[in-house]
């Protein structure tokens, strides 16, 4: 089964025959070699990744970024270039584009880049459902979040939402950290203005401080004009930064100063300018394990974390299962073009009881997968992929393991002997990254 569909914009055919043979056996692969060529398909479906050449024969690649954008919201544009200057990485990313890779490039590095812009894909579609789902907190409708866990959540949301106090939130992967961002911004006397995001994570480390902060003309090879940072892009408004623990420390210490006083410097300017926007963290990192990796400066953590919420895992908040799993049924019935009443007894129980190692991520693609499966007017458990037999640590695996744990490393071991030790198709079907996978991994002394 192949991954996903990947578009090659390039207007040299023997690199599109390259790039065809390095993706056959994991993507559907298609063509344009030139800028008419691409607008003809952009009324079409749209692939989950453009490769895109800057230097095409009839147009420059930068001009397309918006359009493709426009056209196709949820494809990831993946830029190729032998044009390596930092101005022109910096150009991509801010018309859209989710890497850069240079000519002539590693396959193994452009497979792994393209991975991630699925990855990123599917959580920029998680975030989208999760919006959805969470605007049935007001009115008449049943609340998504039910748990006591999540309501005390959203009560501290509203309390400090009004205020410009700063923010961290904390939790696995898939817990829903962004959505909790867009209520807080929501819910603020800024929400007239933007909001602005960033992960930290996915910033080439010679191009955040720039992104973060900007810089002016001749502070680095490439940099033709001043340029605005995420600081300056989010006055008035409210800037989001991901997976803050991902920063280099360097810049967590210039991060630490801007926050203290108020005040920016882009990269090779020589005065400062006043900010104004609310800062709002996240990290899927424990703060104290964090610190102690020497991953997150403990100034700037006790800086951004005058208020913290923590999101708990959906395992810890069963409350919350049925509630979204309806949510996520109705919508992805309706893009289906199906009408399903909702779930059976036996189906409820199974989602209930599993412990959900990939949080609302997981669960989000499990009733998409059901929808698709489902052959009655209810979804049943026999639609559903996820065992309902809740796993306890086996004999000789690390008795230091909590039950939970337990129950999250024996249900990762199980999925990798279902997908063959294919890592990333195990991640996919857990509803979680690659990476975190990875990490598990690595943390529950799992041999692959």
């Amino acid at each position: 089964m192949k991954k996903g569909k990947i578009l090659i914009v390039d207007d040299e055919a023997p690199l599109r025959l390259l790039l065809k043979e390095i993706l056959q056996d994991d993507y559907a692969t298609t063509e344009a070699e030139s800028v008419a060529a691409l607008k003809k398909l952009l009324a079409g479906e749209a692939p989950d990744v453009v490769l895109l050449d800057l230097n095409l024969s009839d147009g420059n690649g930068l001009d397309l970024l918006p359009l493709i954008k426009k056209s196709w919201t949820e494809a990831e544009v993946v830029v190729l270039t032998g044009d390596t200057t930092i101005e022109t990485a910096v150009e991509a990313t801010k018309r859209g584009a989710f890497h850069f890779v240079s000519k002539p490039f590693e396959p193994q590095m452009l497979l792994v880049t393209i991975d991630r812009a699925i990855e990123n894909q599917q959580q920029k579609e998680e975030n989208n459902s999760l919006r959805r789902a969470i605007s049935t907190m007001s009115g008449n409708s049943a609340p998504v979040f039910q748990s006591p866990q999540m309501q005390a959540v959203v009560r501290t949301i509203e309390r400090i939402a009004p205020s410009d106090v700063t923010l961290l939130i904390t939790g696995e992967s898939g817990t829903g950290k962004e959505v909790i961002s867009d209520l807080v911004h929501a819910l603020s006397p800024r929400s007239k203005n933007k909001i602005v995001k960033v992960n930290c994570a996915a910033l080439p480390r010679e191009l955040i401080e720039s992104e973060l902060f900007g810089s002016v003309k001749g502070a680095f090879t490439g940099a033709h004009t001043d340029r605005d940072g995420l600081f300056r892009q989010a006055e008035g408004g409210t800037l989001f930064l991901d997976e803050i623990s991902e920063m280099p420390i360097d810049t967590q210490s210039k991060l630490l100063r801007v926050l203290q006083d108020q005040k920016v410097r882009p990269v090779g300017g020589k005065t400062d300018y006043q900010t104004n926007c609310r800062i709002l963290a996240a990290t899927n990192r424990k703060p104290e394990d964090a610190i102690k990796d020497g991953k997150l400066r403990e100034d700037l953590y006790y800086r951004i974390s005058a208020i913290s919420v923590h999101l708990p895992p959906l395992r810890e908040r069963r409350d919350d299962i049925m509630p979204l799993a309806q949510a996520f049924l109705k919508r992805f019935s309706a893009q289906a073009n199906r009408v399903l009443r909702g779930f059976t007894p036996q189906a409820a129980e199974r989602l209930t009881s599993f412990e959900w190692p990939g949080n609302i991520r997981q669960l989000q693609n499990e009733i998409q997968r059901a929808v698709l499966l489902c052959e009655g007017p209810d979804v049943d458990a026999a639609d559903l992929s996820v065992s309902d037999i809740r796993m306890v640590p086996s004999e000789g695996h690390d008795t230091s393991f909590t039950l939970l744990e337990g129950v999250e490393r024996n249900a990762i071991i199980q999925m990798l002997r279902e997908t063959g030790g294919n890592k990333l198709e195990t991640a996919k079907r857990l509803g979680i990254g690659r990476q975190t996978l990875y990490n598990k991994i690595k943390a529950y002394g799992i041999e692959t």
